[in-house]
């Protein structure tokens, strides 16, 4: 089995159940909607970037519950079907977005994957919440032709839209092959709260607006 069909398995394989961190449901949410990358894929719940960003809220008093709605596997079609009924049941004030990995990896059509996200994002408006899209990369062995426009992508809806934007929900660990799970795909525990840093910022921006 070839390295890069061994990541792919690994990133279609686990599922991981929704949580909602904060006891207190009284709270605005934060719905974290993604992948594998925000699952806590092939380490402990507890060491994901999603339950060190539900800590972090606390520690800073926030006025926030944290709900981590991600699956590992999951596409922006997955996405699009599973969004509405998210919205409902936690009815957040913020949705980070994270999508697109698994679409990128499988080599789906561009169109299809902007279309989703697209989708995903009317949907989030049309409950009044705020959007912040997590951008995504894939690595270059699927060549220019496809990640390069694949990158530009999440940056052109996250201008179309006037949304939130992370440019890189993992940026600066993939450079450093130390804080990569064997697949190539997945941080490391050591790495959640890099990934925490990268979104920090960007989320409390909407949050104080």
């Amino acid at each position: 089995m070839t390295s890069k069909l061994f990541a792919i398995l690994l990133l279609f394989s686990a599922f991981i159940p929704l949580n909602a961190f904060s006891a207190d449901s009284d709270l605005p949410a934060i719905l974290v909607f993604g992948d594998s990358l925000s699952a806590a894929y092939g380490i402990e719940e507890e060491e994901g970037w999603v339950s060190l960003l539900d800590k972090r809220v606390k520690e800073e008093n926030l006025p926030f519950r944290v709900v981590n709605g991600s699956v590992s596997g999951e596409t922006s079609t997955g996405g699009v079907e599973r969004l509405p009924g998210m919205l409902s049941t936690y009815r957040p004030n913020i949705v980070i977005l994270e999508l697109g990995g698994n679409d990128g990896l499988r080599g789906l059509p561009l169109e299809l994957l902007e279309d989703n996200l697209n989708k995903m994002v009317d949907m989030i408006h049309e409950t009044g919440s705020s959007a912040l899209l997590a951008g995504i990369q894939i690595p270059p062995n699927y060549g220019p032709r496809y990640t390069v426009p694949f990158t530009e992508l999440f940056y052109e809806i996250a201008e179309t839209k006037q949304i939130g934007f992370i440019p890189f929900l993992i940026d600066g660990i993939p450079q450093q092959p130390e804080l990569m799970q064997d697949d190539g795909i997945h941080p490391k525990a050591e790495a959640q709260a890099l990934i925490l840093n990268n979104v920090w910022p960007h989320l409390l921006h909407l949050i104080e607006r």
